[in-house]
């Protein structure tokens, strides 16, 4: 992929929107129960892969907030780009590529790496429970992220899907 100026600027456009729909609704962007609304941007990567660095940028600044410190700014972000890069590969283009076995799989991926990182972070910054100890509460932070996603992603993030499909910027090939 060649770096162009065009590409660089939405790398930059997705990490502004990224940090600040995660700063404007900060109230339920952060902590155990979240329903971080930014994360429906994480779908932009099933039609542009470059996006993906975008997010983890935004999710770099949006984290510099994070109730849950330095932890949540490292893996956060980690865990962004992981969920990003596999929907991008979901989304490569050919035949089949844009079916709703993808689409729903696409959706999936920030529960998983979200619920399973985010839900570590949260037990070693909320809890006394570190490792080797893991106990239920592990279960319980990373379900309840895992959760908060899915709705986020299943609620707006399909219906984004379906709607970018039929714009030129999804259709258009990047060299």
């Amino acid at each position: 992929m060649k770096m162009t100026t065009k590409i660089i600027a939405e790398v930059a456009i997705v990490g502004a929107a990224y940090a600040a729909l995660t700063a404007v609704l900060a109230p339920i962007s952060y902590g155990p129960i979240q329903f971080r609304i930014s994360e429906v941007l994480c779908i932009l990567p099933f039609f542009a892969p470059f996006t993906s660095w975008g997010l983890f940028l935004g999710c770099i600044i949006a984290n510099l907030a994070s109730p849950s410190g330095v932890l949540d700014v490292i893996f956060g972000p980690l865990a962004t780009l992981g969920a990003c890069l596999c929907i991008a590969a979901l989304g490569q283009r050919g035949e089949g590529a844009k079916s709703w076995l993808r689409i729903l799989l696409a959706c999936l991926m920030p529960a998983i790496w979200n619920g399973v990182i985010i839900g570590l972070v949260l037990m070693w910054t909320l809890t006394e429970t570190h490792f080797p100890q893991f106990s239920g509460v592990f279960w319980v932070f990373g379900g309840e992220v895992a959760l908060g996603e899915l709705a986020v992603l299943l609620i707006l993030g399909i219906p984004a899907i379906e709607a970018l499909q039929r714009t030129p910027w999804a259709k258009q090939e990047v060299v």
